[in-house]
């Protein structure tokens, strides 16, 4: 087998900082990439569940009226850029 230079020196490096052996690492590396592509077994795949919990909203915020404050704060945007004049003073 033959490897390309940067691999080569990065698996030197890799050896070199864990102490472990070229072949070692090589060995290693050869099993991660094989096994990256593998399913998990159906002993040891544990399904993510999502735990759902009600939010709801503040008191005072109706739903049915979120379009409508969206549409105000649109308007008072395009107020303040196009009409600086009748921006409210504070």
């Amino acid at each position: 087998m033959t490897l390309n230079d940067d691999l080569a020196a990065e698996l030197n490096r890799t050896a070199r900082l864990s102490g472990r052996s070229f072949k070692d690492v090589v060995n290693a590396v050869i099993r991660q990439g094989l096994s990256a592509g593998e399913l998990p077994s159906p002993e040891t795949d544990h399904p993510f569940v999502v735990q759902a919990q009600a939010c709801g909203f503040l008191p005072g915020i109706d739903p049915l009226r979120l379009n409508q404050l969206v549409d105000e704060l649109e308007v008072e945007q395009f107020t303040a850029a196009h009409h600086p004049e009748d921006r409210p003073t504070s």
